[in-house]
């Protein structure tokens, strides 16, 4: 069983919760977010804005999110270095905060009990890699990774594609966050 912890319960934070539920060798142990009060967490988790309402139950008990029945513990820590992640179990945890983008952020993490650390955003000092395109490059002794941004993992597979096929001499490409 893989065992995660999500430090930032904003969309991104969401949609991996979300995603891990539909896959039964993962579980999410732990939640840090020191902005967003428990009982606002279910009610964001709960009703989606873009994925809709959550089909099963989301409930508070005893302090923690409870997702179709399985307590996820809370925490509300600003300093990732004080997040007990070793007292719920989690091993890996993905950084989705935004601020914590660098090796010596998320490497705070590790302090906490984490043995990985996943960042959600672009790291200037971390190996960054996307699914499809260069993820095999992945080495297990690497601790600290970065899963690139949104719009990087939206463009790079397609643009491998084209370029792998047919060549790309230069690109230009905006984004509006």
């Amino acid at each position: 069983m893989v065992k995660i912890g999500i430090n930032g319960f904003g969309r991104i934070g969401r949609l991996v919760l979300r995603a891990a539920l539909k896959h039964s060798e993962v579980e999410v142990v732990g939640v840090n977010d020191p902005f967003i009060p428990l009982d606002y967490m279910r009610y964001m988790f709960m009703y989606d804005s873009t994925h809709g309402t959550f089909p099963g139950t989301v409930e508070i008990k005893d302090g923690k999110l409870a997702v179709d029945g399985s307590a996820t513990t809370v925490f509300d820590k600003r300093d990732p270095a004080e997040i007990d992640w070793a007292s719920c179990g989690a091993e890996y945890v993905v950084e989705s905060t935004g601020v914590f983008a660098s090796l010596e952020g998320a490497s705070k993490h590790m302090k906490g009990g984490a043995k990985k650390v996943i960042i959600s955003a672009p790291s200037g000092d971390t190996p960054m890699f996307v699914m499809g395109v260069n993820h095999n490059e992945y080495k297990s002794d690497m601790d600290i990774v970065s899963n690139a941004s949104c719009t990087t993992n939206c463009l790079t597979p397609l643009a491998k594609v084209i370029h792998d096929n047919y060549g790309i001499v230069d690109g230009l490409m905006t984004t509006v966050h």
